[in-house]
């Protein structure tokens, strides 16, 4: 017992540590878990009397009475309180009693409910996840998963504006032709300096060599049957671009059906989708088509889109399927360019002289071929490979006083990846799953950079090609010794080689010796009983450099090291009921030597902004009020600073990180009127962010955005949807600082959209 006590202190005090110089904003959210836990109680004290008659359920919801109330106590005197006891009440202890023995109980009853289930539903169709270990590959760590009824109704430009309803996700919206926006997640920004998301589609990773995600461009929301984010450090599937984790679009892989979308909106907006599945006994095929035009918000915004995908899989025999998928994206559009404050704020639909020849198309293919077979009862094998086709051509002026530059990039990156798992039955354990996995991604990268004026060159600043192999292997296992226990050790390895060659120069050189790098994971899952999922997980994940920073090049004379990533992560899942979940998650994530790329340098340079850290808290919940009625929340806290600088920038040390807001809030409600009609809203905000490191240039980017929608089905097969988005119509905007000025982007006014989706 007095162990158990010193490690309970001993937790406190880092979560204490970690977010002290913000104790009130934490003690604000613990206060309204507070005041929940008391609403929560009382809505137990009735849920109880009418299920009185059912035992089990007597005995759940008496323990549910007992541990919220311990629960109210203890965060009033652990955290609230301004003096803090030496000692655990003791309680406390009579509640972990009290776990271990119900724990016990519901173990010898059996009961059907399955442990370690922790879905967390937002409306009716959002589904928010600590992940469950239903193989190797799933990972206890903070997971979204939205599903495809909600994504395919979705109408947006570009797929990474769907993660906007997500918790916790920050769009970064530059809305500058092809370089729309971007997402990012645990305290990265999306500014392109330091690209920390992973990105795979239909489990191809989809990332550009810097970390950028143009290939989410090439999905359309009516083809998507899942989309799913993994937070943290935890996920040892991947390496590369896997700093604070990974984000992947599923999309439609079986089932006959045809279905088509056609949509007219504001600012010229139009878009047609049609998708198909084709199935028969043996062979399935899946196809997508999409266009979407645009006159854009601002002067000078208009672009074109082309998409058009497909998919095949053939059951060579019960337990083998081979596959194959091409998708090809094409994009043309102008850039408005970036505007100076007073001309944002008293204009923001203009556009400048000097952007008018500013533009950019871009052409993406990718291909894959895979195989899935199931080599006995109790193991399986995965075997992915891919190839990545990108080329960009980009010509933009980012102020009156620069020069307009072209923007050339040329990549094809191919791979493999493969997973063999393993689940044993083994008598003396609830479960035992094995997974162990290798990968290995190729990239050959061409970036040129020119001067020019009016799209003619007069000068060329870089060209460079550079080709970079990353290889990595890991195993993971997940163990239950008893069904309430889960344990989930990892362990991944990667190595990075490549070679650089400067044309203008002639220089060349190999990549930085990194080393082997070890990330170790441990994630621990507790059921103490059916409701109720209490985790905890701690990882790392690298980051090397990209562009010419992953290479030695002189002057530089020493190897640079990857940065690590250390991550922990501590929370609770709770589902009193089918009508009402809650997630609560503490999180904290360091890094050694941060590389922070240089975007406008020639040479592709980077910074080492030195040591950094991240923490926050995330609080999501949702609850049904009626069969017709769902309202959903999260609210997410987070703050990342320097903590130890480069030698030539101690002036930098606590300071925070730019382009990251420390709030961002998510809400919506889901009314079914009727069978044929329903309503629905959602509330987005954000707070300001920093414009740089030096924290000098202000702060800006703050909002709060109503959107609102209308579903009316005129039949089984067709269905009518209006939206109007910025229902406010709030002025918004994406700004940064250029060295000398603040630079605006701003976003869409009010606008409208009218779809008719037809399913046949």
């Amino acid at each position: 017992m007095i162990r158990n006590k010193s490690s309970i202190n001993t937790l406190v005090q880092l979560i204490k540590k970690t977010l002290k110089p913000n104790k009130n904003i934490i003690c604000d959210i613990l206060s309204h878990l507070v005041n929940l836990s008391h609403a929560l109680q009382f809505s137990a004290f009735t849920h109880h009397s009418a299920v009185s008659k059912d035992g089990s359920k007597r005995i759940i919801t008496k323990l549910i009475l007992y541990v919220l109330s311990i629960f109210r106590g203890f965060i009033l005197m652990r955290f609230i309180n301004s003096s803090y006891v030496s000692g655990l009440p003791i309680s406390f202890f009579l509640v972990v009693y009290s776990i271990n023995t119900y724990a016990t109980e519901l173990e010898s009853k059996s009961l059907e409910n399955v442990y370690g289930d922790t879905s967390f539903s937002v409306g009716e169709r959002v589904t928010v996840v600590g992940k469950r270990s239903v193989d190797a590959s799933k990972v206890l760590t903070s997971v979204d998963r939205m599903s495809g009824d909600l994504l395919q109704s979705a109408d947006v430009d570009y797929a990474w504006q769907l993660l906007g309803r997500l918790p916790g996700i920050t769009l970064t919206e530059f809305n500058q032709g092809t370089t729309s926006g971007k997402l990012s997640f645990r305290g990265f920004n999306g500014e392109g300096e330091v690209n920390a998301v992973k990105l795979l589609i239909d489990g191809i990773p989809s990332n550009s060599n810097d970390g950028n995600m143009p290939y989410i461009d090439m999905i359309l929301p009516l083809e998507i049957s899942t989309l799913e984010v993994v937070r943290g450090t935890t996920d040892p599937r991947y390496g590369l671009h896997n700093i604070a984790g990974n984000v992947s679009f599923e999309t439609r892989s079986d089932g006959d059906y045809l279905d088509a979308k056609l949509t007219a909106g504001s600012f010229g907006k139009n878009d047609v989708q049609l998708v198909a599945g084709i199935e028969n006994d043996t062979f399935r095929q899946n196809y997508a088509v999409g266009y979407r035009e645009a006159d854009g918000y601002r002067d000078h915004s208009d672009f074109s889109r082309r998409s058009f995908s497909g998919k095949w899989a053939f059951d060579v025999s019960d337990n083998v399927t081979l596959g194959a998928s091409a998708r090809t994206y094409s994009v043309d559009a102008n850039e408005p360019g970036y505007l100076t404050s007073n001309v944002s704020y008293s204009n923001p639909r203009a556009t400048n002289e000097y952007n008018k020849s500013d533009e950019g198309d871009r052409d993406i293919n990718q291909f894959s071929v895979s195989l899935d077979a199931k080599l006995s009862e109790t193991s399986t094998l995965r075997v992915l490979s891919w190839l990545n086709q990108l080329e960009d051509n980009r010509y933009v002026t980012y102020s009156a006083n620069v020069a307009q530059q072209n923007r050339y990039t040329e990549e094809d990156h191919y791979g493999a990846l493969a997973s063999v798992s393993y689940e044993p039955k083994v008598s003396y354990l609830h479960r035992l799953l094995i997974e162990t996995g290798g990968s290995v991604e190729i990239q050959d990268n061409i970036s040129k950079r020119f001067l020019t004026k009016e799209q003619a060159p007069t000068s060329q600043t870089r060209d460079q090609e550079f080709d970079l192999t990353v290889t990595g292997a890991y195993i993971q296992t997940m163990l239950e010794p008893v069904k309430w226990l889960r344990i989930t050790p990892a362990w991944r390895v990667d190595k990075v080689t490549g070679d650089f060659t400067n044309n203008l120069s002639n220089l060349t050189a190999s990549a930085n010796d990194y080393g082997t790098i070890s990330q170790p994971k441990l994630s621990l899952a507790i059921f103490p009983i059916s409701e109720l999922t209490l985790f905890a997980n701690w990882g790392r994940t690298f980051q090397v450099g990209v562009g010419s920073g992953a290479y030695l090049i002189p002057p530089r004379q020493d190897d640079v090291e990857p940065s690590i990533n250390e991550g922990w992560e501590l929370g609770a899942k709770y589902q009193p009921w089918d009508s009402v979940d809650m997630r609560l998650a503490f999180w904290n994530q360091t890094a050694t030597g941060e590389l922070k790329r240089k975007l406008n340098d020639p040479a592709g340079d980077f910074d080492n902004i030195g040591s950094t850290e991240r923490n926050g808290v995330d609080l999501q919940t949702s609850w049904a009020l009626t069969d017709d009625i769902n309202v959903w929340g999260s609210v997410a806290w987070q703050k990342a600073k320097i903590v130890k600088t480069d030698p030539q920038t101690p002036e930098l040390k606590g300071n925070d990180i730019d382009h990251i807001p420390q709030w961002i809030y998510n809400a919506g409600v889901d009314f079914i009127i009727t069978e044929q009609f329903s309503l629905s809203a959602l509330l987005r905000a954000q707070s300001k962010y920093e414009l740089n490191t030096a924290n000098s240039a202000g702060r800006y980017g703050d909002f709060v955005l109503l959107n609102v929608s209308a579903n009316y089905a005129l039949n089984q097969y067709t269905d009518l949807v209006f939206e109007v988005k910025n229902l406010t119509d709030k002025y918004y905007e994406y700004v940064w600082w250029d060295g000398n000025q603040t630079l605006h982007s701003p976003n869409e006014g009010r606008s409208l959209n009218a779809s008719i989706s037809m399913h046949f």
